[in-house]
């Protein structure tokens, strides 16, 4: 059936191999394999996980609880809401968290399941998204929290670049490990893992900039289509391709490309800025922007040109090919294009 992706597990088994040794060359022993791209695909997610991870993560209960028979601990990475509290502790392991109020309801949920529940802490270092601020007072909270019965604070967490795109630094990651050390000793605790973000955080490999009590990052696009997410650049020896989107030439003419009338608004509520190119050879392949932003999607094929789309329909100019009708045309795609084909229940997913 299509349209399809095609997930290359063998290629993704790499990159993650590739990745635990470009981490342990750079003192970081503990990772979180953040499988939420994957949007839940068990298949997809037990052909690539070992169980040398510390955590599988995921944003959403209700993927962590398609994975609650995987052997592997589990991370819920976004913080959650009041109603999501008692399936935190149910299908969660860990959990990333920076309310106080949310922190004291989990305990008392998880002291109901006769459960210790553990919490890493996030601290907004300017980024701008979640976590305690980085100059608040937050000492007394912490107390609070070492005191509850059924919370483990095991450590201290940061994202990066996620909202704002402040880079992972030598400076600001300084600054975690100093709010670690001083939380330490102020209330005689050991904090275990300072997680020092994510896959943007591979840019400071090899440089000697990453301090040493960072021991810990939640790794998503790293492995997936290996890339550091700073600067976007490839990671070498890493696959960039893993995923590939499969379509099917459903109409192919020959026609202006130009609309003929008064333009106004398209399906999508937008006026077009449709570009007059003269008559040229048109396929329609039957993927659309309810599936994917197109944007997102790269033709393997450079002649190919992406013209546009409705929610249904994805129009390519390939006067410059031999495409036909039923012909299947493949696209490379990046990580948001990954995102919305894997949550698309329109789009059949192919692990090899």
């Amino acid at each position: 059936m299509y349209p399809r992706i095609i997930i290359n597990s063998k290629k993704i088994k790499e990159n993650i191999q590739q990745l635990k040794e470009m981490c342990q060359k750079n003192h970081i022993p503990f990772l979180t394999l953040v499988v939420k791209a994957l949007a839940g695909n068990i298949q997809a997610i037990k052909e690539i996980s070992t169980e040398d991870f510390l955590y599988l993560g995921d944003s959403r209960i209700q993927n962590l609880k398609k994975m609650k028979d995987l052997p592997q601990k589990k991370m819920l990475l976004r913080i959650p809401n009041n109603q999501e509290l008692s399936q935190v502790i149910r299908y969660s392991d860990c959990s990333l968290e920076s309310e106080m109020k949310t922190i004291f309801k989990l305990n008392e949920i998880a002291k109901k399941q006769n459960i210790v529940h553990q919490i890493l802490l996030m601290f907004d270092l300017g980024d701008l998204r979640e976590g305690i601020f980085f100059d608040s007072n937050y000492k007394q909270d912490i107390q609070k929290i070492v005191q509850l019965t059924n919370i483990d604070l095991i450590g201290i967490g940061t994202n990066l670049t996620c909202y704002g795109g402040v880079l992972p630094s030598k400076d600001n990651l300084n600054m975690l490990v100093d709010i670690a050390n001083s939380i330490e000793k102020s209330l005689d605790i050991k904090l275990n893992l300072i997680s020092g973000g994510n896959s943007s955080t591979i840019a400071l490999f090899n440089q000697s900039v990453i301090p040493q009590r960072i021991n810990h990052l939640r790794i998503g696009e790293g492995y997936l289509f290996g890339r550091e997410t700073a600067y976007g650049k490839q990671i070498d020896n890493m696959h960039s391709n893993a995923f590939v989107l499969e379509t099917k030439i459903i109409e192919c003419k020959q026609k202006p490309s130009y609309p003929i009338g008064d333009i106004g608004m398209n399906s999508f509520g937008e006026i077009p800025n449709i570009v007059d190119r003269g008559i040229m050879r048109r396929a329609i392949v039957g993927i659309g922007k309810q599936d994917v932003i197109l944007e997102n999607l790269i033709p393997e094929d450079e002649r190919i040109t992406i013209i546009g789309g409705s929610s249904d329909h994805l129009i390519l100019d390939v006067s410059k090919t031999n495409f036909q009708l039923n012909d299947v045309i493949r696209f490379n795609v990046n990580y948001p294009g990954l995102v919305h084909l894997m949550n698309s229940a329109y789009v059949q997913k192919i692990i090899k």
